[in-house]
C-alpha cells in the first residue's frame, strides 16, 4: 500500500477541523431525538456491556444504509459513553456541504487506495489518545444477504497501532432495519460483539484479525437482524 507524504493532497493539519462545540450537541439532538426516533418505530440497542467506555476502541460495523452513520453514535456516542465517534470516511464523503458538517463532527477522511502519511497519522494519534474510532470495514453499502468480506485496512490499523504501545478494542457491530431499504416505521437494531484484540505481528496477524472480525460481525448482524424480525439467512 503506497504512502503519500507531504506532496499528497491531505495535510494533517487539514483532515479534521475538531469538534465543533455547538454543533455537535445541536447535531446530536437533531439526529438522535428528532431524525432517528422520528423515522423509526423502535430503537434497540444489544450487547452494551461488550461497548469498553474507556481507553482505545475500533468500532467494526456492518455497514447497510446511511442510517448507520446514525445508529452509531446513539449506541456508543456521548451519551453513553461520554466520548464521541470519530470516522474515518472516504475522501468523497467530504466534499460539498456534507463535507463542512463532517469536519466538524470529528470526522476525518481517508483515500483507501492512495493513503497519505497524514491520515494513518491522525486515527493512531486518536487511539493513542483514547478515542473512539469507527470503520467501515466492508469500504461500502452492502445490501444484499451473503458472507460478510472485509477490507485489511482496519485490521492493518490495530497492527500499527499495536506497534506503537496502544491495544485497541475492536468491536464488532451489526446493524439492521426491517426492510434491506429502511422504511418510515421500521424497527431498527444494533448489536456489538466481544472485543477482539491484535494477536501477533505482521501480514499473518492481519488476515487473521480480518477474518475472526468477519466471523464475529456476522454473528452480530444475525442477532441484529433477529431483533427487527429479519432473521438472516447466510449459505
Amino acid at each position: 500500500m503506497a504512502l503519500r507524504g507531504k506532496g499528497g493532497p491531505l495535510r494533517e493539519r487539514g483532515l479534521c477541523n475538531g469538534i465543533n462545540p455547538w454543533l455537535a450537541p445541536l447535531a446530536m439532538a437533531l439526529t438522535q431525538d428528532v431524525a432517528l426516533k422520528g423515522f423509526f418505530s423502535r430503537l434497540i440497542v444489544q450487547g452494551a456491556e461488550h461497548l469498553p467506555h474507556q481507553g482505545p476502541v475500533l468500532l467494526a460495523p456492518t455497514h447497510r444504509a446511511r442510517w448507520d452513520a446514525l445508529m452509531l453514535p446513539f449506541a456508543a456516542g456521548r451519551r453513553v459513553t461520554g466520548r464521541d465517534c470519530r470516522f474515518m470516511v472516504t475522501i468523497d464523503e467530504m466534499r460539498g456541504l456534507q463535507g463542512w458538517f463532517l469536519h466538524r463532527l470529528g470526522c476525518f477522511p481517508v483515500n483507501q487506495s492512495h493513503p497519505t502519511l497524514a491520515s494513518l497519522r491522525y486515527p493512531l494519534d486518536l487511539l493513542a489518545q483514547g478515542e473512539q474510532l469507527v470503520v467501515f470495514p466492508e469500504g461500502r453499502i452492502r445490501r444484499e444477504d451473503g458472507p460478510i468480506r472485509l477490507h485489511q485496512g482496519l485490521a492493518r490499523l490495530a497492527l500499527m497501532a499495536a506497534g506503537q504501545g496502544v491495544d485497541p478494542a475492536v468491536v464488532p457491530v451489526g446493524i439492521a432495519y426491517g426492510h434491506t431499504a429502511p422504511q418510515l416505521g421500521d424497527p431498527a437494531a444494533l448489536q456489538f460483539g466481544e472485543p477482539l484484540r491484535v494477536e501477533g505481528q505482521g501480514r499473518a496477524a492481519a488476515l487473521s484479525l480480518t477474518h475472526r472480525l468477519a466471523e464475529a460481525m456476522q454473528t452480530a448482524e444475525e442477532a441484529a437482524r433477529a431483533a427487527v424480525g429479519r432473521p438472516l439467512r447466510v449459505s
